[in-house]
């Protein structure tokens, strides 16, 4: 019987507690994947070996054991919940070499080389160097500003 009487006291002290209005729980930032920059894809050259590509731009994120000839680096950005940026980058290989790159960012062509434009493949895009670009865009950025 004082068990219950404990309980019921208990209960009674809850209902007096006053609830915080439009109070919402903390979102923390979330990185998650392999981050590559506009820089570190610049310094990829096709025909470098898979070790080479591993140094610049580190351990993919993704290799499929049933195709071999390819890497992918993925990064999401979720700042307080929402994805702010989303990258998505893939590392083609013939044998041990390099090939060519596909993805939001690519290498920008040589000065001097297609009117200062990169030769991006079709559905990709260009980023200046330092400003990463959310993949969610469809206009591509300039080739490069520096020019």
């Amino acid at each position: 019987m004082r068990k219950i009487v404990l309980i019921a006291l208990m209960l009674a002290g809850c209902r007096n507690v006053p609830l915080l209005p439009n109070l919402a729980p903390y979102k923390i930032d979330i990185q998650q994947g392999n981050y590559v920059s506009q820089e570190m894809i610049s310094k990829l050259k096709p025909g470098m070996t898979r070790s080479q590509v591993r140094f610049v731009l580190g351990t993919p994120l993704v290799v499929d054991v049933f195709r071999n000839d390819r890497w992918d680096y993925v990064y999401v950005y979720r700042k307080g919940g929402e994805v702010t940026e989303q990258r998505r980058i893939s590392v083609i290989f013939d044998g041990d070499r390099l090939t060519r790159i596909d993805g939001d960012v690519v290498p920008a062509a040589a000065p001097g080389g297609a009117g200062g434009k990169s030769a991006a493949p079709a559905g990709s895009t260009t980023v200046p160097a330092g400003k990463p670009q959310p993949a969610q865009t469809a206009s591509p950025a300039p080739a490069n500003p520096t020019q």
